[in-house]
């Protein structure tokens, strides 16, 4: 099938980030095939549509996010322990292939109406996560977590990896589902884990690595306490400091870690709004990309920044490198932009298929109008995405050349069996913390 949009304010999202006005693009299939300013081309059997003067850009990427932990969101808020108190025993006994499977739709319902259309995720049962983004339509990187402190769905490190086979064979080959291997952090699996699995991607070289790295003071003294090093460097010992490797958070890196890192082609998933809400710091994006890391934007889970919509964490990512440099000029609107999309796509070794508006590249684009009044008057269509707008926002969503939301409307999912599945498991997590809140013992 063929679609012509046009009357559209075009952002590629190309390296030189042009804003063309009037622009239009055409696509067929799965694939854009040409885009352009002022008249359009004469395409009578294509679905034609006037974009308005809204923004049509490419589709935004979400380089870290645990999706089934949408089911945890606001639970717990201002308890100080709840990661103990709650987190881990509500994972111990609810997390199923079922229970996976219900937080995976609600996130990707969620991440539609938000325009996000690639989501790299990690967490467990992830099988259920590839089939969940499938049905949704939407393009993703899945990450089996392997971890050695008791994780719900694998009993040791062994079972873990006998997850991740089963992963890969589940969507070798899928168009848009990329299995992952996904050690959780070096302090839950140590060298000897990490090392297993720079051999695992060593023979399985499509599949990437994720896994959190430098995100906490107790891991910095965990990396000196135990190796007498940096966590950066204890992940370099075990041969994973690598091509593929996406790294989320990375709040304590230093200058040589970050070229270092730069020159192994490790790409990075910045988590501004989740890192800000726990205390835990701020990266120091600037400085890493300056050494020649892509950095990309992500959410983290629902549990950690409550929101799944890269809207919410544009503003984060601008003012937190603003207070870094003392300075507004730092991470102007057009870099965020950026990170959002082509170099979201770089960090999960996409940038080939998806990230920007380009012949041969998958159709993965979104509609973002600009008629609210908070937006309005746009001097800089960046700076008014950045700052002004919200989810709402988006209209349309496309991915590989297939609508998933049409004037806010999503088209492959159901919202009220997704909404229904999500709210009885948590009457089942509210009845299960007044037992533990009430001194019932969890076996």
């Amino acid at each position: 099938m063929s679609t012509l949009i046009y009357n559209a304010t075009l952002l590629p999202c190309t390296a030189a980030m042009e804003v063309l006005p009037a622009g239009w693009v055409q696509i067929e299939g799965a694939r854009i095939v040409a885009l352009g300013t002022g008249a359009p081309p004469d395409l009578p059997d294509a679905e034609q549509i006037d974009a308005g003067g809204d923004v049509v850009m490419a589709g935004m990427v979400n380089t870290h996010c645990h999706m089934a932990m949408s089911l945890f969101r606001g639970l717990g808020e201002d308890v100080d322990d709840r990661l103990v108190r709650y987190i881990l025993p509500l994972e111990r006994r609810f997390v199923t292939p079922q229970m996976v499977g219900a937080g995976t739709a609600l996130a990707a319902y969620e991440s539609i109406e938000a325009g996000v259309t690639t989501i790299a995720d990690m967490y467990y049962h992830e099988v259920e996560v590839g089939r969940v983004l499938d049905t949704a339509g939407l393009r993703g990187v899945v990450g089996q977590t392997i971890a050695d402190f008791a994780p719900p769905d694998h009993a040791n490190i062994d079972a873990g990896f006998t997850l991740v086979d089963q992963l890969v064979a589940a969507f070798a080959g899928h168009a848009r589902v990329t299995p992952s291997i996904a050690p959780h952090a070096p302090y839950s699996t140590d060298i000897p884990v990490l090392a297993r699995v720079a051999r695992y991607a060593e023979a399985h070289p499509g599949v990437p690595v994720q896994i959190h790295l430098a995100e906490m003071d107790s891991e910095m003294d965990w990396a000196q306490r135990t190796h007498g090093c940096r966590p950066v460097e204890v992940v370099a010992r075990a041969g994973l400091l690598r091509c593929g490797l996406i790294a989320a958070h990375c709040l304590h890196v230093n200058a040589d870690e970050a070229a270092r890192m730069a020159a192994a082609g490790v790409g990075v998933a910045h988590n501004a709004r989740s890192n800000g809400k726990a205390g835990r710091g701020i990266a120091p994006v600037e400085a890493m990309r300056e050494a020649g890391l892509a950095v990309g934007i992500a959410t983290d889970g629902a549990m950690s920044g409550n929101t799944l919509d890269l809207f919410a964490q544009f503003a984060p990512v601008a003012m937190f490198q603003k207070l870094l440099g003392h300075s507004r000029a730092r991470m102007p609107a057009l870099e965020v932009i950026r990170m959002a999309t082509i170099e979201g796509a770089r960090v999960l070794g996409l940038a080939g298929q998806i990230g920007s508006i380009e012949p041969g590249k998958q159709a993965d684009l979104i509609r973002v109008s600009l008629s609210a009044a908070r937006q309005q008057p746009v001097y800089d269509v960046y700076s008014t995405l950045v700052f002004a707008s919200v989810a709402e926002d988006v209209r349309d969503v496309m991915v590989a050349g297939r609508w998933l939301m049409r004037a806010r409307a999503v088209q492959t999912l159901e919202r009220k069996k997704l909404m229904r599945d999500a709210l009885q498991l948590a009457t089942a997590f509210k009845a299960e913390m007044h037992l533990i809140d009430t001194g019932r013992k969890i076996s």
